[in-house]
């Protein structure tokens, strides 16, 4: 495992899973909102593409994301592993809404400045509502990544609980 993409819904645990393998096996963490959003009220990093494509191709790396549209393929042909978060709903709207809550009403500076705020609750892309509404589509498209041939070389480890997840992070070495 030296190119990871840590593939899942919204607040499945994607950058927290991340951020531990990324210290365990010494591979440099890439969080993608952090590069999607450049700037302030949420603002789209100009150059997020060509900077992905950069990180894309270095031998170790690891993203805390399915990918946005644009970057997709790219990541998805040149990673070596995904592994996926592919918890139930049950689990992951507990998670989604306890970090949404704790950003907006301790006024967490988010990627690059942004902070959650009330108003954001009430939009059609609050991470609570995306979490929800996509929770099943987000699964099925990174179920039929897993499965399609132009991705065939890549390893795929899927996770439906956080204990089997946790049992998996426990098993990894270092360098």
């Amino acid at each position: 495992m030296r190119r990871i993409l840590v593939a899942g819904v919204t607040g499945s645990g994607k950058s927290t899973l991340a951020r531990a393998v990324s210290r365990r096996l010494e591979i440099p963490y890439h969080e993608m909102d952090e590069l999607y959003f450049g700037g302030p009220n949420w603002a789209r990093n100009s150059q997020f593409t060509t900077r992905i494509r950069e990180i894309a191709a270095s031998p170790v790396w690891i993203f805390d994301s399915f990918g946005y549209p644009e970057v997709r393929d790219l990541l998805w042909e040149r990673a070596d592993t995904v592994v996926w978060l592919d918890y139930p709903r049950r689990v992951v709207m507990p998670r989604v809404l306890r970090r949404s809550l704790r950003r907006t009403v301790l006024r967490e500076r988010v990627f690059n400045g942004n902070r959650e705020t009330p108003a954001d609750w009430f939009t059609p892309d609050h991470p609570a509502r995306t979490s929800w509404t996509q929770h099943g589509t987000r699964g099925a498209e990174i179920g039929a990544r897993a499965e399609d041939a132009r991705f065939a070389p890549l390893r795929t480890l899927r996770f439906t609980t956080p204990k089997e997840t946790e049992r998996w992070l426990r098993t990894l070495e270092g360098p």
